[in-house]
């Protein structure tokens, strides 16, 4: 059996877990009950180990069709064929009291014709490490993992189930118009189920279908991409956690950014800088609840700092700070990408940049949220005190290099938002601060980024202190203020860009061979967020035309359901995780930012 492409999948939810779901109705990807749980399915990094919960129509020669019912997450995947057309509805249960179900439900339907299916739904526990006993009665099956610490799981079927291997399957036959559903729930501790009353499916349904188009309602974006931003908010929303507020990178961790390469990554975490500009986004859409939830989560986690007064730079999504990454030997891998990794040791690396997002957050949701609390300015105050002392030093950066540490202007460059940030914010609402000692090392650290990192041989920009090469993250240079979006020194910075880094509408974040060495064997795709910076870039600098012709020409390179993964590869393939959080955000942010200037252009 082959792998499908990344692209191929849709991605349902309930805003605690996710579950991929391919074009041929298998669903190939999913951790549970949480998204930094260990999967149940996993066929997407091991078709013999990794288990997946599979109904299609026995048709030859199907055509396969996927689409969202509109302004939802809830997903129709239909097959076509000489015999007829066959339906099948996905999603995860989301109930508006915040009630947690972790129920997923699968509906099948014959539109059209007689046609067959079979379903088979065979879980492989703890990232496929641990065997289960299988046992079908009263028209349930009931998966029972070996050992302590994971519950059982039931699965309730409208047809007869026969247990193969482990397995549970069925075989059944539906005439047009007929339907039969299946829900796959945590067992629980033995008492009633929602799922076991009679109308549970179709109300189910209506409910999950009403919340999401209640929520994408309140958008406050109404321009000329509305249904691609939509589709991007919707995907930010599923990744971000009902419980805690957090906001993970991306639900998934082994798609490679190369195939067949090492670098596979787990990015099931909350990152402050990918959560951060998360929040810039859903803030532009109006979206302030959200922004509340995550900024509770951002003040427990500065309750926290270190006895320095730093950070760490992401926390598990309920705030762990342990994340010790692993590798799973057993699984070979999409498309035999290998290793296979769990956690993430990045979770220990000095990222500088972290500061200034954190703090660009905060500075927005007091302005367009609430007044942020006194207890989180206390903190901020220690955190920004930290910056001032720290910011010379040299870390991995934002790309998480996995060689030396050097001094990156982008890290600088944040340090210099984060204490700009804060005697904004102390200034506007009278804050008490140090503001002599602030002011002082704001521009020190602006004189030193002109003295450092301007190469004026080349008229650019460089990515770290000593080095020619550049960096598609000083896109950010103009989008954070530090800089005119007309500056001549940043218009021959983007030019060098374009020139370097640049192909098409495609942006590489840096390039190994240019004196970029990250530590890592092999090569990556573009990076798709990167292309969407450039798009806002050439917008704000007065490019308004050129910028439109890339940002179409990029969104053609979504998948069929307006999904995108981390990167593109040489033939436009996703690669990295999927769906992606920072490409879906960079989307949203150069959506607005056109919108208004082409609008501008027209007066």
């Amino acid at each position: 059996m082959d792998y499908q492409p990344i692209e191929n999948y849709g991605v349902i939810g309930d805003m605690e877990t996710v579950a991929l779901v391919g074009m041929d109705g298998s669903i190939d990807f999913m951790c549970f009950p949480h998204f930094d749980s260990p999967t149940i399915f996993a066929a997407i990094l091991d078709h013999e180990k990794g288990g997946r919960f599979r109904i299609a129509p026995v048709l030859e020669g199907a055509r396969q069709k996927q689409l969202y019912l509109p302004d939802s997450n809830v997903l129709l995947s239909r097959f076509l064929s000489e015999g007829g057309v066959a339906e099948i509805s996905d999603f995860m249960a989301v109930v508006e009291d915040g009630g947690h179900l972790h129920d997923l439900v699968r509906r099948v339907k014959t539109v059209r014709g007689e046609i067959r299916f079979r379903m088979v739904c065979e879980p492989r526990f703890d990232y496929g490490r641990r065997g289960h006993r299988l046992e079908i009665r009263d028209g349930q099956a009931m998966f029972h993992p070996e050992g302590r610490g994971i519950g059982a799981l039931r699965l309730r079927s409208d047809v007869p189930l026969r247990g193969e291997a482990g397995a549970a399957t069925a075989e059944f036959t539906l005439r047009a118009g007929e339907s039969v559903s299946f829900v796959l729930e945590e067992a629980g501790d033995g008492g009633p189920s929602p799922s076991a009353g009679e109308e549970y499916v179709s109300c189910a349904f209506k409910e999950t279908l009403n919340f999401w188009r209640r929520w994408v309602a309140r958008s406050n974006y109404q321009g000329r991409w509305r249904e691609t931003v939509n589709r991007s908010a919707l995907a930010l929303k599923l990744l971000t956690s009902r419980p805690h507020g957090s906001i993970v990178a991306a639900p998934t961790f082994g798609l490679p950014e190369e195939i067949g390469g090492e670098r596979n990554w787990d990015y099931r975490y909350t990152w402050i800088r990918d959560a951060s500009f998360t929040l810039y986004a859903l803030i532009r859409l109006g979206y302030t609840g959200e922004a509340a939830s995550f900024m509770h989560w951002i003040e427990e986690r500065a309750g926290e700092l270190n006895s320095d007064g730093s950070l760490k730079i992401m926390y598990g999504i309920d705030g762990r700070h342990e994340l010790s990454e692993e590798i799973l030997p057993h699984l070979e891998g999409y498309r035999k990408s290998s290793p296979v990794r769990i956690g993430n040791d990045a979770h220990d690396q000095l990222q500088l940049d972290i500061y200034g997002e954190l703090m660009d957050s905060v500075y927005l949701y007091d302005k367009y949220g609430e007044p942020i609390h006194s207890d989180l300015w206390s903190n901020l105050v220690r955190l920004i005190d930290w910056v001032c002392r720290n910011w010379r030093k040299k870390d991995e950066g934002i790309w998480e290099i996995r060689s030396r540490r050097q001094e990156f202007l982008y890290s600088r460059l944040m340090c210099w938002v984060a204490v700009d940030r804060g005697i904004r914010l102390a200034r506007k609402r009278s804050l008490p601060a140090p503001l002599d000692r602030w002011i002082k090392a704001r521009d020190t650290i602006y004189r030193d980024i002109f003295g450092n990192f301007w190469n004026a041989r080349r008229k650019t920009f460089v990515q770290a202190k000593g080095s020619r090469a550049l960096d598609a993250a000083n896109l950010l240079m103009p989008l954070v203020k530090f800089l005119g979006p007309t500056d001549p020194r940043w218009i021959s910075t983007l030019r060098a860009i374009e020139g370097d880094l640049v192909e098409d509408s495609h942006v590489y974040r840096y390039r190994n061979a240019h004196g970029s060495p990250d530590g890592l064997k092999g090569k990556e795709g573009t990076f798709t967020m990167c292309s969407f910076w450039y798009v806002e870039c050439l917008s704000r600098a007065g490019e308004v035309q050129k910028a439109r012709f890339f940002f179409e020409k990029m969104l053609g390179y979504a998948n069929h359901l307006g999904l995108f993964s981390e990167e593109l590869g040489p033939s436009g393939e996703h690669l990295g995780n999927y769906p992606q959080a920072f490409t879906h955000l960079g989307l949203i942010s150069a959506a607005h930012n056109l919108d208004r200037n082409l609008s501008l252009s027209r007066d």
